[in-house]
């Protein structure tokens, strides 16, 4: 079946105030961005949670989401047997049929494994790589990253709450928080964040952590040559960094004494 990715559309974050000429600038105008901004500061747990399930259920309606009997599903739902949830998140976890390289997991704990980058993964490899993802999660950088676009299109189209009810969110809003979920770059710092959690969470649910350096060996050789947009380019901002990250979660495998897999 030919796979087909949904291109989402992308909000730009535009400050026209700012840069209107001072006989223009509309002081109305002003004052109504920073009162949509305060208001979407005050969004609560519970108004996020639905943004992310509205943006998490737009996505699936917009992805080709594979059946239960794929054989895509079935191997993923054999690796993630016994995983159900993240520090008490809840876990799901969908395959898109889609010709991207990507893995994405957004903070309400849905986990979306694009089927080209279980192509070219292993199992140990594949589980290595949701952990790291899950790692995300539990560190809440997804959920921060989330809210930072909430408040971006507050201050442009007025993305808030009334009353204690989360505003709907229209279709082109929706198009660029789920990019930013799928697309979520994270610092140098964040990644590392990612790797030690996600580590711990596969020791944690019985699994071999080695899958994730097996992965990141797998990605090193693939960074050259890739798209800035790449989720190779997403995870790793320099060779000498991937390396570095490569060796400190080898020097923790080999610590705790497990024994890498070999290579399918």
């Amino acid at each position: 079946m030919k796979r087909i990715f949904v291109k989402f559309l992308t909000l730009a974050f535009l400050l026209s105030i700012a840069f209107e000429a001072p006989a223009q600038f509309n002081l109305k105008k002003a004052v109504s961005g920073a009162a949509k901004a305060a208001q979407a500061a005050t969004l609560t747990d519970a108004q996020m949670a639905a943004y992310v399930k509205e943006s998490v259920d737009w996505m699936d309606k917009n992805n080709p989401v594979l059946p239960e009997d794929d054989p895509y599903t079935i191997r993923l739902r054999k690796l993630t047997e016994g995983i159900t949830d993240a520090d008490g998140i809840p876990l799901n976890f969908k395959v898109y049929n889609v010709i991207d390289v990507n893995a994405f997991a957004c903070p309400d704990g849905s986990v979306r494994v694009f089927a080209a980058l279980m192509d070219i993964m292993s199992d140990d490899e594949l589980l290595g790589i949701i952990g790291h993802e899950i790692g995300h999660v539990l560190k809440r950088h997804s959920k921060n990253a989330f809210r930072t676009q909430l408040l971006t299109d507050a201050l442009k189209d007025g993305v808030a709450s009334t009353g204690g009810k989360a505003a709907a969110l229209t279709e082109s809003q929706l198009g660029a928080i789920t990019q930013s979920l799928i697309n979520a770059k994270y610092s140098q710092k964040q990644e590392n964040e990612a790797d030690d959690c996600g580590y711990d969470f596969l020791v944690a649910n019985g699994k071999n952590p080695w899958g994730m350096v097996m992965a990141f060996e797998k990605f090193l050789s693939m960074e050259s040559g890739q798209g800035s947009n790449s989720y190779v380019q997403k995870m790793f901002s320099s060779h000498p960094e991937t390396q570095a990250r490569i060796k400190k979660m080898t020097q923790r495998c080999e610590k705790d004494n497990y024994q890498r897999p070999a290579a399918e």
